[in-house]
């Protein structure tokens, strides 16, 4: 196997991303970075602390204050924010509500980016987010761009949601997903855009098992090299 081999995978909010990319790494034996959760952690520190999303001199002292890690436990990727778990955290409505703002901002970006990149320099990785194939890795070997019928999506984010948000409709998270894709698609700072050699996997028909061979399929020649 060669070594430093990075698989991007960038597309919209509820395509399953973080769903292939945990997949793949497990499969391959990579190292999962998921960058969603590193925005979302970004953006309960935000919450949590009043950082005006306007003021640069608070976001700047607040970045400096940021430490983030992944581990491994149970064959899943956990994430702490300053030593604490909020893998679960970062996933309830008040971070989605903010995470496409906090993400927008450029010092948060150019941060996240520094961190991610050097995960990527020694290590065979896989990576999912909006600009990870465009910015981050626009040298990866292999990139993937995921999309799915909106309704779809939104199916898959509300059965994900309403265990741990009982009062939430199938009507906000469909908004939440258009705002999102609006903010996401729009935004000055690395708006989601698919870069002119990523693959499209559009995977409204497809199983999470087929989808993860679609990737291993354009994975593999790149395992031999």
């Amino acid at each position: 196997m060669s070594n430093n081999i990075v698989v991007a995978i960038d597309g919209y909010s509820s395509c399953g991303k973080s769903t292939l990319a945990k997949a793949l790494a497990k499969k391959l034996h990579f190292i999962f970075v998921d960058s969603g959760a590193m925005y979302r952690a970004v953006t309960l520190y935000f919450i949590r602390n009043n950082v005006d999303l306007h003021n640069h001199d608070q976001i700047a002292a607040a970045l400096k204050d940021i430490h983030l890690n992944f581990h491994s436990r149970d064959y899943q990727t956990h994430i702490t924010l300053n030593d604490e778990e909020v893998s679960a955290e970062i996933r309830l409505m008040p971070v989605s509500d903010n995470v496409s703002a906090v993400s927008a901002i450029k010092e948060v970006r150019v941060e996240m980016v520094k961190q991610q990149q050097r995960m990527g320099r020694s290590k065979n990785i896989v990576m999912d987010g909006r600009d990870i194939g465009t910015v981050v890795f626009p040298n990866a070997q292999v990139k993937l761009f995921m999309t799915a019928d909106p309704k779809i999506r939104a199916e898959r984010r509300f059965k994900e949601l309403s265990p741990q948000n009982p009062q939430i409709t199938m009507e906000e998270v469909f908004e939440n997903l258009a705002h999102r894709d609006y903010a996401d698609t729009t935004r000055e700072e690395s708006p989601l855009t698919r870069a002119d050699d990523a693959i499209i996997l559009d995977n409204t028909d497809l199983t999470p098992e087929e989808q993860l061979q679609f990737a291993l399929d354009k994975i593999e020649p790149f395992l031999k090299k």
